[in-house]
Parts: C-alpha cells; sequence; structure tokens
C-alpha cells in the first residue's frame, strides 16, 4: 500500500476504515476524557517541588510556557490526524508522510512510549498499595492491576468510556475541592509568597531555572497525543480527533497553571529550601496540603493518586492495542493482531499481547530499586522520538507530497516543534538512552528480516 493510497480516503472524503470493524462510538468530550485522564489533571502535584526549586520559583510560568511547547506538536498531530485519521497515529502518519519503511520504524519506536506507559502506571499503583498494605508486595498489586484493566478493555470501547468518565469526574471533584480550599484559606489568611511570585520568580527572575523547569515539565504533557489512535473509533470526521487535541491540551495547561500558582502562594517552603533539600521536593505538594489546608485533603489526594493510575494505564493500554492493531491490519506485524472481537468490535489480539508485554514489563521493574525512573525515562524517550517522526512526516506529507498551498506553516512549525523534542530528549538519562537504541536496532533486525523473506512486499 502507497502512501497516496493510505491517504486516499481522507482527500475523497469518505470514510477511511469503512471495513476495519472497530466500534464508531467515541465522541468529542470522550476523547477528551480519554486525553486528559492519560495526562493525569493532577500530574504537577508529583513534580511541584522539584520545578519550583528548579525555576526559583516562577512554577505557573513554567506550565504556561510548556504548554506552547507542546502546543507545536500539537499542531502536527492535529494536521495528520485530520489528512490520515487510521488507528495507528503516528506509524500511519509516519507510513503516509515518509514511506512505509520509516513508518514501521516511527510505530516501533513509539512502542516504547505505548508498552511502557501502561507498565509504568501499573507500577506506580503498585508502589503506592505496597506502602497503603506492606505485606503484600508491589509486584502483586502490579499485576492484579494490569489484569484489571485488561478485562475492562476487553469488555468494549463502551465500558473503557463509561468507567473513563467516572475517575475522571473524581480526580476533576478533587482538583475542585483543592482550588476552592486554596482560596479560602488565601482570602483568610494571605500568601506565603508574593501574589505574582508564580509568574516572575521568588527573589528575581532567572531564565535559565525557568527553561531548565520547562524542559521537565514538557513531560507533564506526555500522553495527550495518545487519542489519535482512536481516529477509527470516533462518531465524526478526522477533524474530531484534532479537536479532542488542542482541547485536551488548552484545558491541560490550565489546569497545571491554575493548581501549580495557588500552592506555589501556599507553599511555607522558599525555592532557595528546596533546592538545598532536594530530598523533600517530591513530597512538597503533599506537605502543604497538610499543613496549609488540612490532613483532610491530603490523604484523599494520597488515595486517589494511589488509585488512578490503573485507569489512566487502561487508557494507555487501549491505544497501545490501537497501535499494534494498526501495524497489524498493515502487515508490518503479525496478521493475527489485526483480528477484531465480532462481539465488542474491539482488538482482542492486541490487547491481549499488550496485556503480557506490560505484565512481563511491569513486574520486572516492580522488584528493581530503579524500575519505576528506568520506565519513566523509557516513557519519555519513546514519546519524545515518536514525536520528531510526527514532524518529519508533516512536511513528507503535505510539502514534498504538494498536499498544501500554504507550505511555509507546514515547515517552520515542525522544524520548531522538532527543535523543541530534541532540546528536551538531549536531557534525557543516558540508561533510557541505551535501551531506546538498543530497541531501534532490533527493529531494524525485523525490518531487515521481513524486507529478506519478502523483497517484493511494498508493504515494507
Amino acid at each position: 500500500m502507497s502512501s497516496e493510497q493510505l491517504a486516499a480516503p481522507s482527500r475523497a472524503g469518505a470514510s477511511p476504515v469503512a471495513d476495519s470493524g472497530l466500534r464508531r462510538s467515541l465522541t468529542l468530550p470522550t476523547l477528551i476524557v480519554y486525553g486528559l485522564l492519560f495526562i493525569g489533571p493532577t500530574s504537577p502535584m508529583g513534580t511541584f517541588g522539584v520545578l519550583d526549586a528548579r525555576s526559583h520559583g516562577a512554577i505557573s510560568l513554567v506550565f504556561i510556557i510548556a504548554t506552547v511547547a507542546v502546543a507545536f506538536t500539537a499542531w502536527s498531530y492535529a494536521r495528520m490526524s485530520r489528512a490520515v485519521p487510521l488507528a495507528g497515529s503516528v506509524f500511519a502518519y509516519a507510513s503516509a508522510g515518509l514511506g512505509r519503511r520509516p513508518g514501521f520504524i516511527a510505530g516501533w519506536m513509539l512502542g516504547l512510549d505505548y508498552l511502557f506507559m501502561p507498565s509504568m502506571m501499573s507500577l506506580i499503583l503498585g508502589i503506592a498499595a505496597h506502602h497503603l498494605i506492606p505485606a503484600v508486595p508491589a509486584w502483586m498489586f502490579t499485576a492484579a492491576s494490569i489484569l484489571l484493566m485488561t478485562g475492562l478493555n476487553l469488555a468494549g470501547i463502551r465500558t473503557t468510556t463509561t468507567i473513563s468518565f467516572i475517575v475522571l469526574g473524581i480526580e476533576i471533584a478533587m482538583l475542585a475541592v483543592f482550588i476552592v480550599a486554596a482560596i479560602v484559606v488565601l482570602a483568610d489568611h494571605g500568601p506565603q509568597r508574593p501574589w505574582l511570585s508564580p509568574l516572575v520568580g521568588s527573589g528575581g527572575f532567572d531564565l535559565a531555572g525557568v527553561i531548565g523547569a520547562v524542559s521537565i515539565a514538557v513531560l507533564s504533557f506526555l500522553g495527550f497525543d495518545g487519542i489519535a489512535g482512536f481516529a477509527e473509533e470516533t462518531t465524526g470526521s478526522g477533524r474530531q480527533v484534532s479537536r479532542a487535541l488542542v482541547v485536551c491540551l488548552v484545558l491541560a495547561g490550565g489546569l497545571f497553571a491554575a493548581q501549580t500558582y495557588l500552592a506555589a502562594l501556599l507553599s511555607p517552603r522558599t525555592p532557595a529550601y528546596l533546592a538545598a533539600h532536594p530530598g523533600d521536593q517530591g513530597t512538597d505538594f503533599y506537605q502543604l496540603l497538610g499543613s496549609q489546608i488540612g490532613t483532610w485533603l491530603g490523604t484523599t489526594v494520597t488515595v486517589v493518586k494511589a488509585i488512578g493510575p490503573v485507569f489512566s494505564a487502561m487508557v494507555a493500554q487501549a491505544a497501545a492495542s490501537r497501535l499494534i492493531y494498526g501495524m497489524a491490519r498493515d502487515s508490518t506485524l503479525p496478521s493475527a493482531l489485526a483480528r477484531i472481537d465480532p462481539r465488542t468490535r474491539t482488538p482482542r489480539n492486541a490487547v491481549l499481547v499488550t496485556a503480557v508485554l506490560t505484565l512481563v514489563i511491569s513486574v520486572t521493574a516492580a522488584v528493581r530499586p530503579d524500575g519505576l525512573e528506568l520506565l519513566s525515562s523509557l516513557v519519555t524517550v519513546g514519546a519524545l522520538v515518536g514525536f520528531l517522526f510526527l514532524h518529519a512526516a508533516v512536511i513528507g506529507y503535505f510539502v514534498r507530497g504538494r498536499r498544501t498551498s500554504h507550505p511555509i506553516p507546514h515547515i517552520v512549525i515542525p522544524v520548531i516543534g522538532a527543535l523543541i523534542i530534541l532540546a528536551v530528549l538531549s536531557l534525557a538519562a543516558h540508561p533510557a538512552v541505551a535501551v531506546a537504541a538498543i530497541w531501534l536496532v532490533v527493529g531494524l533486525g525485523v525490518l531487515t528480516f521481513r524486507m529478506v523473506r519478502r523483497p517484493s512486499d511494498s508493504s515494507v
């Protein structure tokens, strides 16, 4: 299948995959819920202390800039999701814009993100649950969470959607309680820091510190792109996914900036203190909840943060299965992985394979002291490499393929987006980069094997 054939349905305005078998039931609000649940509306809570110290107090500005930085990638996703509304996300986009072989490598590298993301989220739950019930090892909780989310995904997209709405509603309600309580405390007792300090810094503005913090903050947005993998299950056109991407990014950026602004004003610890005591950075947000608002909210947040990851992992696993399904349907993975369950109309085999892989990955990481850190780094590297292929696909599809009368934006915006991604990628942990390099070599070996085995097959 050529890239022109792959993109033809989009240009003709017809349904891109009328016979795909996937159930078309996802609306725009559902896609937005998926994206927000994937990101986690309260994700800055865990990195608050780190970013507050790094930015010298200008943490809200950090998330505003990070939102703008990620917007370049969101623009590229929006353009490609409209032009190539297929399951597989970056794999489909790179195949259409760069060719089948680069597309395979793009999908293979994105697998680091899509496979390790649910593994990481399951491990987070396992660690949190182990702290609550020390008698049960973390790996058992981790394995149980994967079995639970696999069952939910096999039940069908409608079940996944219902659960997603409920869980996101709980997280948003918890965040709303924090915002209201913080405003009440500030009105009664005033801020611990100057009102503008979350935007201009505490004790002076430090540009280098803000930029360094932005390079970390952009990682909080990882996962919003996962909704692009559900393009064949929407009730509307390809524009539905692109709109969901933009709305999701704007909402997440606004929620991140608002909660960190209020938290910074409430924080009794200065950025200088946090910089001098790195061991306190990871728990700083939870400490300020207890000291400034009340232990009841701190306990509530801890419980929700312990349970929530399994449902974020559920969406991540669903996105991973769509990537595998898309690659299998295009003959770059075994065709059995493209099989659709006739009752639920979900990619059953792809979900099961994803479950097995994430189970092995997460349980292995659970017995390592550095398992969570390693998984987090691998997710980061996989996602960022996938974003680089995305930006290249925009240029290849629209500019080289002459599918636009306005080539300049389709060059400038992807190039800026790619430069931002490269800057963040340069800060990735070396072990993760080494694992990613090995993953790439294995992918090239698989591609070479398929080319030698089926030299006349244009699908590879």
